[in-house]
């Protein structure tokens, strides 16, 4: 997983002029950020991603003529962009079905600015990221609707795998792996294990090749699901 190579190229999707212009305001004075473009509903949002070519989109949820799911699914099936979901999350429903959809970070609209350009970065350096008040919501649910659906155990057919898998894991990439899901970043994790950045890049790149997971935010699941970290080890945002 590459660092990215600036500048950034951001579209915004939000159906509040304001609200695009607030971000395009906050954006503007990152060297490494450049607001392509603008719209206000989720075709818009689709065309102008086909037509600009952005490495990131911030996505609305509810927003007139096609909500930010349904954009968000037919921008990453088209590979057009990486998605961030810009939510107030009073609609928990909405979240996972963009989870699902392929969007590669949340955050809350309140978010400090800060947290808004370290997703962006974060995400169009092929990572991603969950606001910390919403990440322990979205995995106990995902999880439970896994369960649900199976009529029986985590391991079940809707799962990300099973406690056998971590066989597949050295015992080095199993640490990566457990702090991977309790949030740290790839600087952290290093530091913690006395190790440097690339080698980290390289563990982390393994434990999702091997456990056939597509990003952070699947390992933390699969890590909830085998049993790896408990809810009480609630981690902050997944990063890279």
């Amino acid at each position: 997983m590459a660092e990215f190579q600036s500048p950034i190229r951001v579209l915004i999707v939000d159906d509040q002029h304001l609200v695009r212009s607030g971000f395009t305001m906050m954006l503007s004075v990152e060297d490494d950020i450049e607001v392509v473009g603008d719209v206000a509903n989720g075709e818009l949002g689709v065309a102008a991603a086909r037509e600009l070519r952005p490495d990131v989109v911030l996505m609305d949820v509810q927003m007139p003529v096609m909500d930010g799911i349904e954009a968000t699914r037919a921008i990453v099936e088209a590979d057009l962009g990486r998605v961030v979901i810009l939510t107030t999350f009073d609609r928990d429903d909405y979240l996972f079905d963009a989870l699902r959809a392929g969007a590669s970070g949340f955050l809350l609209k309140n978010c400090e600015p800060e947290q808004l350009v370290d997703a962006i970065r974060s995400v169009a350096g092929g990572h991603a990221l969950l606001a910390p008040e919403v990440t322990t919501r979205v995995i106990a649910a995902m999880i439970g609707q896994r369960r649900s659906a199976a009529g029986r155990s985590a391991n079940g057919p809707n799962s990300l795998g099973s406690p056998d898998q971590l066989s597949r894991l050295t015992e080095r990439e199993l640490e990566v792996l457990t702090l991977m899901a309790r949030g740290r970043s790839n600087a952290e994790i290093a530091k913690e294990l006395f190790l440097g950045e690339a080698t980290v890049k390289t563990h982390v790149s393994n434990c999702l090749a091997k456990l056939h997971l597509r990003d952070r935010v699947q390992a933390v699941v699969f890590a909830y699901e085998v049993g790896l970290i408990r809810p009480a080890e609630s981690p902050a945002h997944p990063r890279g």
